[in-house]
């Protein structure tokens, strides 16, 4: 059964980084296609980037472009979120999920980002921006 665990958030002063990883549990020789959520305390849950399976192809919402940066490692069964640049507005909880009925696409982080719309989710590990 396919189960995802989050690690790397904390407290982190403006401007600086984090990196996020997902470890994916419970996939055989097929991997799996990954995004990353975040919610912010009274916001909606929104996408905030994601990976296909052969991990070359990736989508970023705008509020980060630039900023984070989304890799692989398939034998590791890792995703990685690198977020340089941290500003008070990234502060929120991070999910990973699988996105294994949705293509990774700005469309997509944009459009399909709610508990409901994708079958697994990890923990969420918390990111707080703060000085």
């Amino acid at each position: 059964q396919l189960r995802l665990v989050e690690s790397g958030g904390g407290l982190v002063q403006p401007g600086g980084s984090l990196r996020l990883s997902c470890v994916v549990h419970g996939v055989s020789n097929d991997y799996e296609r990954i995004g990353w959520f975040r919610e912010a305390p009274g916001k909606e849950r929104e996408g905030v980037s994601c990976i296909d399976e052969t991990r070359n192809r990736t989508a970023y919402a705008d509020s980060v472009k630039g900023r984070f940066t989304i890799s692989g490692d398939n034998a590791k069964k890792m995703v990685y979120l690198q977020m340089n640049n941290l500003k008070l507005e990234d502060t929120a909880v991070y999910y990973c999920a699988s996105m294994r009925d949705y293509y990774c696409a700005e469309y997509t982080l944009r459009t399909v980002h709610k508990y409901e719309d994708y079958e697994v989710w990890g923990q969420g590990t918390l990111v707080t921006v703060s000085s």
